[in-house]
């Protein structure tokens, strides 16, 4: 794998870390109503507003957008089909209100999770809703070829068995380290011949779609935070390896060079077990080497020593944990880490609402389902979420 391969070649700059780009001839090239910042805010609260749907006079309070131009914006969405009336809400003094609601099934996107042994992808709508799912084996480490026609094959096989409406493009999450923006692998961990591939490029030539690229950490943290909409939390994957996603005052943090949330390669014991990082002593050795040996009371021990260290670093709300090694003994882990920073608590004489320890929604499909939010995210505007969060309180 050498800079002369042309699928080795640097990918292009990506302006801001959501943007999905649409090129000419793409079917989501020709929908101006999918772009601008105004009617991403539109179509958030449709979004948020789901079956009950919400009315043109509602839209404007929300967005602060004038009347005239949320119907200028309904109107484009829905001769897009991507929004319909449904139906008249009761007059309550003047005249009946028109409400609009979103049509999830308009558009698809696909969340395409590469793990080090298997791959799994989802065709999801525009309400992020699973319409089809398949999986299939995979050796990520066995590099760039097998992975690609991997990904090719099962990409085009769910596309031909769901048929419907247009794709938008394609989340892809896999292991880190990586560039988000640039959409290039660095040297993840035990696979070092992905250095400096360009990923997102590769998969875009292959799938003839926009690709925007993330860690499989970062793409679960995501999803879940559309349903978790308030404050901070951190979503701890325990797999084939370890790592998180960092969800800081509802936005998800990725650092500047996308090296926030490499939560396993934290040393806590110096001089420790050598881990595949290169490093000694890293938590993701201790842990994964504890559930090796059967040992599930320490591997959740040292899991809630490294959730306690981000609690204490970052102050965070909640600690959601998944991944297949959690989802195979859910109730060793949980009650394991809930355990640890319910000392850690105590001994630091902490006050306040106790850190919640809870499954990430979503169960083996986080990640792909994260990932395609990676596609769907920058159509839909933070307002939706606070129509959202104003429903849930009312």
């Amino acid at each position: 794998m050498t800079s002369n391969d042309p699928a080795h070649r640097a990918a292009p700059p990506v302006e801001g870390p959501n943007r999905l780009d649409l090129p000419a001839g793409h079917p989501g090239a020709n929908l101006p109503a999918l772009r601008g910042h105004n009617a991403a805010l539109v179509l958030g609260l449709l979004r948020a507003a789901g079956e009950d749907g919400v009315s043109r006079l509602e839209l404007a309070e929300h967005t602060g957008l004038t009347p005239q131009a949320v119907s200028k914006i309904t109107a484009r969405l829905r001769a897009d089909g991507l929004a319909a009336e449904a139906g008249r809400r009761a007059s309550t003094g003047g005249k009946p209100r028109t409400v609009l609601r979103l049509v999830p099934g308009a558009r698809h996107a696909i969340g395409l999770h590469l793990d080090r042994d298997e791959l799994t992808a989802v065709l999801a709508d525009l309400a992020g809703e699973a319409v089809a799912v398949r999986r299939a084996p995979l050796a990520f480490e066995a590099g760039a070829t097998e992975v690609l026609a991997t990904a090719e094959r099962e990409v085009t096989a769910l596309r031909a068995a769901a048929g419907g409406p247009p794709v938008l493009g394609a989340g892809v999450a896999c292991p880190g380290p990586l560039d988000h923006n640039r959409g290039v692998l660095h040297r993840v961990t035990g696979a070092p011949a992905w250095e400096g591939f360009p990923l997102r490029e590769a998969l875009a030539d292959r799938l003839g779609l926009p690709v925007v690229l993330d860690k499989d950490t970062n793409a679960a943290a995501l999803g879940l935070a559309r349903s978790t909409r308030r404050g901070s939390f951190a979503y701890l994957h325990l797999g084939t390896g370890l790592g998180a996603g960092l969800v800081l005052d509802g936005a998800l943090h990725r650092g500047p060079r996308t090296g926030a949330g490499e939560f396993g390669h934290q040393v806590v014991q110096l001089d420790g077990p050598p881990c595949d990082c290169g490093r000694r002593g890293c938590i993701e050795a201790l842990c994964l080497a504890a559930v090796a040996r059967g040992d599930l009371a320490e591997a959740a021990r040292v899991l809630g020593v490294g959730a306690a260290n981000l609690v204490e670093l970052l102050d965070i709300d909640r600690v959601l944990l998944g991944g297949r090694t959690v989802l195979a003994s859910p109730k060793d882990f949980l009650g394991g880490v809930a355990r640890v920073l319910a000392a850690e608590a105590g001994t630091r004489g902490r006050t306040g609402p106790p850190v919640q320890v809870a499954p990430a929604r979503g169960g083996a499909r986080v990640v792909a389902d994260g990932a395609a939010q990676l596609v769907l995210a920058p159509l839909f505007g933070a307002s939706g979420s606070a129509l959202a969060a104003r429903r849930e309180t009312s």
